[in-house]
């Protein structure tokens, strides 16, 4: 077996593939790394892909174009340890019958522990009150803090994140509305859930949480309008991507105090230094890392391993990626 590890080298590379992942790769077969600290541009890729029988990519990777595929004659397995693979498959990589595997699983899982997090710290108040205590404070007897038992979830989407969401949230006793074109009955029945309108969830939910793919038709779906629906007291989570909030409409509402929001992805990132949700009191910043949390990165790469192995001796894969499932990815 023939492998091209198109990943440079760096803290992310390592982050995935530490010691004793990149000898698990080793054991694979003949293994070419790339040793440059930079992406292979689109001409080096598809010199390197010649002959190779797997080539294992990361964030950034060119797509693969049929100019890249020129002279893939052999491949047979693109292994992603990125979450979706929109950006770097193309039907051509497909119709070639290359099979696509990708960290989507684990991502996801991570991710919805990350949304489970961030639930609670904003809905108890951790981050202020963390602080408050470093700065010599203490609570007042007329505090206020809230918890996740016995509430209303929204949930805006049902891919795999809204799954693993949806299975964490038990515990808490909540009852959960899901908004989504694709939820069928037999789904509503093995989650518990009720299927929903945008329009319900921001108007009846204590808590939002978005989980919608980034494509064209869902930038801006959070506009205005429904923005202005969400009660008094909620609280808005979004660790999906920032487009599909109207950021500017979302900043002008929570200007006006009404209900709180944990944002973990923006429009523009990083998020500009003058952005006015930096100096607001009802919002909390996350930087972009609801997951995988770095620890996981290792599983990753292990779990796309296994599947190599299983494709060669011709047993199922756990995280392949169809060419239909690929179309509703993140882009």
């Amino acid at each position: 077996m023939k492998i091209l590890v198109a990943m440079p080298k760096g803290v992310v590379r390592d982050s995935f593939i530490p010691k004793d992942v990149e000898e698990a790769i080793n054991s694979l077969g003949e293994v070419e790394w790339n040793n440059t600290e930079k992406l292979f541009t689109e001409e080096e890729l598809r010199d390197r892909l010649e002959g190779k029988d797997v080539c294992i990519t990361g964030w950034g990777n060119p797509k693969f174009t049929e100019k890249v595929l020129e002279k893939a004659k052999d491949l047979k397995i693109v292994a992603h340890t990125g979450g979706t693979v929109a950006p770097i498959v193309s039907d051509y990589l497909y119709d070639m019958g290359v099979k696509v595997i990708s960290g989507n699983l684990y991502y996801a899982e991570s991710v919805a522990e990350g949304v489970i997090a961030y639930i609670l710290a904003a809905l108890r108040d951790i981050p202020y009150y963390a602080n408050m205590m470093k700065e010599g404070g203490w609570k007042k007897p007329d505090y206020y803090i809230e918890g996740l038992l016995d509430h209303t979830v929204g949930l805006v989407g049902f891919g795999t994140i809204t799954r693993f969401v949806i299975n964490m949230l038990k515990p808490f006793r909540v009852k959960i509305k899901v908004f989504s074109k694709h939820l069928k009955e037999e789904d509503m029945q093995k989650y518990g859930i009720e299927k929903a309108s945008l329009e319900e969830i921001f108007s009846t939910c204590k808590i939002i949480s978005i989980h919608s793919a980034q494509r064209p038709d869902t930038y801006h779906m959070i506009n205005k309008r429904l923005l202005e629906m969400i009660p008094d007291g909620a609280l808005l989570v979004n660790t999906a991507r920032g487009s599909i909030i109207d950021e500017e409409a979302l900043i002008e509402e929570l200007s006006k105090g009404r209900f709180k929001a944990i944002l973990d992805v923006f429009e523009q990132e990083p998020l500009p230094d003058d952005s006015k949700l930096r100096k607001m009191d009802n919002v909390i910043l996350i930087p972009h890392m609801a997951g995988p949390t770095v620890d996981r990165r290792r599983y990753v790469t292990l779990g796309l391993i296994e599947d190599i192995n299983a494709y060669f001796k011709g047993e199922p894969m756990k995280n392949e990626i169809s060419k239909e499932y690929a179309a509703y990815m993140t882009r």
